[in-house]
């Protein structure tokens, strides 16, 4: 391979960008019609546009996507995540190409990409299942056969896209009542999010816990398992902080859980980079949730506590190289990492997005902090995609240390502009469940409800109350106060004295 075409935008873009340069690979980027100045399209050699803004005109665009890699002359194409990482027929059509798809053969995508499929192949390998339905919910289903399946597997239970991730296609369903409404709700936002709107129904356990276990697979048959990522920090299922290794699971329970997913990697002939995730019930019981089938958005802590950069990986292993690490030093952590998603947001209205213009932008550095972003300051953060700026990641000796970093950087990162959700994790790396690692996957949904709107971003002082303060000191140190003379011996003078001159700018 000498030319890689990267299927996608924002920082997973300018992560294998960089991944490229580093092995001397020539990277080039495709566009949508408000990325055309957006840095993943910088940093690459070539770029080319592929359509209007919305996703389904332009990174969903299968034929635009390859027409690109042809014009380019690249010989290989890497997905990323999101858009079309899970697609079996993309990476199907890049094969047809001529071109080599840097990730899983479009055949185990097919298979492991979709949840039902992937649960299948799960349970002939002979590792347990959280109850729910085998096959996605026809198109043309009744409500009353809904609502029968529903019954059959028990409250509360989950919808689920079939395709995808990322916590998109999914309700949670306490009742009968509110069954077909979810259902309805999840079949638009996966047929907008994945391009397919199927949907499956799963039970909810009680208080769970979300592990993960990173896979590589080369194509000569050998198949590695990572040290697990803690990923029960969860709003509204969607992921806002993991880590790694869990506070929870030990060696035992690594070596019964990494075994399982390379079993059920192995049985299906995976290659590539990979995940599979299992829930963790109350009582240490683990259960095989689904395999994605891609590089996920948390690989850069596995890659902090191993050593190993699982881009490069990717692209070795789709060249045909051999998987030569030593297993037992996947499974051996070197000290503790944690990443915080950090989204254009406003976590004091609903987490809702904070499009716009970022002015200024400033990110953390020092011992332990990597941070991958997409984002320059005199970028905007767009309307039509998931509103990632970075992913902050901190690492140390162990996880008090690591908490402790994080909190730092977290201090110094900087974004005007825009609403983002710094100033949650600063408040949540604070909280008691968090430092105790008590924690499960509606853990966080439930301290949010219990703040009553308690705001996360202060309001600033009032400007007159500053005023005040600022006249007081400039009084207190001037010299003539030194000397005992015309000293404010009073608010009320103080507070004059601001009116008359600290108010007027």
């Amino acid at each position: 391979m000498k030319k890689i075409l990267i299927a996608n935008r924002g920082e997973i873009a300018v992560r294998v960008i960089r991944a490229c340069r580093e092995m001397r690979l020539s990277p080039v980027a495709v566009y949508s019609e408000c990325d055309r100045t957006a840095l993943h399209v910088r940093l690459a050699d070539e770029a080319y546009a592929v359509g209007p803004s919305a996703p389904r005109e332009s990174y969903l665009r299968i034929d635009r996507i390859v027409d690109a890699a042809r014009k380019s002359g690249a010989d290989a194409v890497h997905p990323g995540y999101g858009f079309l990482a899970e697609n079996e027929d993309f990476a199907k059509a890049v094969s047809d190409a001529g071109l080599t798809f840097i990730g899983p053969t479009p055949d185990a995508i097919a298979l492991m990409g979709s949840k039902t499929a992937g649960r299948a192949a799960a349970k002939r390998a002979g590792v347990p299942l959280v109850p729910g339905g085998d096959d996605p919910i026809p198109a043309d289903a009744t409500g009353e056969r809904i609502q029968a399946l529903g019954d059959r597997i028990g409250y509360p239970l989950i919808v689920k896209a079939v395709a995808g991730g990322g916590g998109k296609g999914m309700r949670t369903v306490h009742s009968a009542a509110d069954l077909i409404g979810a259902v309805t709700a999840a079949r638009s936002e996966a047929g907008t999010a994945f391009g397919d709107p199927a949907v499956y129904l799963e039970r909810r356990l009680v208080r769970p816990r979300h592990i993960e276990v990173q896979l590589l697979g080369d194509a000569h048959g050998t198949v590695v398992p990572f040290v697990e990522r803690e990923c029960s920090i969860q709003r509204r299922h969607q992921k806002v902080v993991e880590e790694t290794p869990s506070p929870v699971v030990t060696p035992k329970l690594r070596d019964a859980i990494t075994s399982a997913a390379a079993t059920v990697a192995k049985s299906v002939g995976y290659t590539n980079a990979g995940t599979i995730e299992f829930l963790l019930d109350e009582d240490g019981r683990f259960y095989f949730l689904e395999m994605n089938t891609r590089l996920q958005v948390e690989h850069p802590i596995t890659e902090a506590v191993t050593g190993l950069d699982l881009v490069r990986w990717q692209m070795r292993i789709a060249r045909g190289d051999r998987l030569d690490v030593d297993p037992a030093r996947l499974l051996t952590p070197c000290g503790h990492a944690i990443e915080c998603r950090i989204y254009a947001e406003d976590p004091d209205n609903s987490f809702l997005p904070s499009p716009g213009r970022i002015l200024e932008l400033r990110a953390p550095a020092g011992p332990g902090i990597r941070d991958d972003s997409g984002v320059e300051a005199g970028n905007d953060v767009p309307i039509y995609y998931d509103p990632l700026i970075s992913k902050l990641i901190a690492w140390a000796e162990d996880r008090p240390a690591s908490i402790d970093r994080m909190r730092r950087a977290l201090a110094e990162y900087v974004v005007s502009g825009i609403r983002t959700t710094l100033p949650f994790f600063t408040w949540l790396l604070s909280q008691r469940e968090f430092l105790d690692g008590a924690f499960h996957t509606a853990s966080l949904d439930e301290v949010l409800a219990s703040r009553n709107g308690t705001p996360f971003v202060q309001a600033p002082p009032d400007v007159e109350d500053v005023a005040v303060i600022a006249a007081a000191l400039r009084a207190v140190l001037s010299p003539t106060a030194a000397n005992g003379e015309a000293t404010p011996t009073s608010t009320r003078r103080w507070r004059s004295q601001a009116r008359s001159e600290g108010l007027r700018d």
